[in-house]
């Protein structure tokens, strides 16, 4: 059974809205709305200005998560104190209110029965505080992943940091001085992305919708201090109650795109198995890759 996706070519705030509001869904009571923030020092992730307008449409509050770099990465995101400067910095608290989940312990925990890695998804304790999500993805590629899209946002963005560690190391370890010595194959990694991501998906089931932008196409991730420049030029903007048919949609929409940088896009994607993520979170029946694209 295919998923519709909805498709504009227009990148303005206006359209973000315009393209949520033809999901034909409205988001109950307290909204939390899962960004990726940027990194100090990268230069293309979509910043609070560009958002704005849908983050008010859903009276949503900003919801993020520490990362599990460890010391060496030069990141400020993996502590609490820093990653909230950051937040301030990058612009976010002037315009909404945020809230870094995993701030203070001790994590949720969320039983997978049906994951292919992780038996358990941990996250920030503050998810339970939201009755539906709203998930703003910058569709890029990214350095482990291959691509970074709405089940990323899932599954890396919304882990506590040690859940990030649980979900790098293929669940060997949730210490983020140890999962860098447990390295997953690439394609554990990503069937544990998927397997995180199912757990989001079924908690907020019914009460999730997902905006992915094809802005800024690099084969960086928002995550890299030092991220290439954008090798594609932007797409366009998509929004689908179906996670799995989003980012497949995204996908297809840089193959079949006539910008000679999508040689260089889809080899960072092929290069980390980044389709695996895709096909695996579809076995777990949390989305369809088969889809409607209906542009507008």
């Amino acid at each position: 059974m295919s998923s519709k996706v909805y498709f504009t070519r227009s990148l303005t705030p206006d359209k973000v809205v315009e393209a949520y509001e033809k999901l034909g869904i409205e988001l109950p009571g307290k909204v939390a709305v899962k960004i990726h923030s940027g990194e100090k020092g990268n230069q293309n992730y979509l910043h609070p200005e560009f958002w704005k307008p849908m983050v008010d449409k859903v009276h949503g509050v900003i919801v993020e998560c520490n990362t599990a770099y460890g010391d060496a990465s030069g990141g400020v995101r993996d502590n609490t104190e820093s990653h909230l400067r950051l937040l301030e910095e990058h612009g976010w608290t002037k315009y909404f209110d945020v809230d870094l989940m995993d701030a203070e312990g001790p994590d949720v925990i969320w039983q997978i029965p049906d994951g292919r890695i992780l038996k358990e998804n941990h996250l920030g304790k503050n998810i339970l505080n939201y009755d539906s999500m709203l998930v703003l993805a910058h569709f890029k590629g990214h350095p482990m992943g291959g691509y970074g899209g709405a089940l990323k946002q899932l599954s890396i963005g919304c882990a506590s940091r040690d859940g990030k560690a649980l979900i790098h190391s293929a669940g060997k370890t949730s210490d983020r001085y140890e999962t860098w010595k447990e390295h997953a194959s690439k394609i554990e990694f990503t069937e544990a992305m998927a397997d995180a991501a199912s757990s989001v998906v079924e908690h907020f089931k019914g009460r999730i919708a997902f905006i992915n932008v094809m802005k800024n196409l690099s084969v960086d991730c928002d995550c890299c201090m030092v991220a290439e420049d954008p090798c594609m030029k932007d797409i366009g903007i998509l929004a689908s109650l179906d996670p799995v048919a989003i980012d497949q949609a995204c996908i297809d929409l840089v193959m079949n795109s006539d910008d000679p940088g999508k040689e260089y896009f889809m080899e960072r994607v092929n290069s980390r198995n980044g389709i695996h993520t895709i096909e695996a979170a579809a076995e777990l029946g949390i989305g369809s890759r088969a889809y409607e694209l209906i542009e507008f």
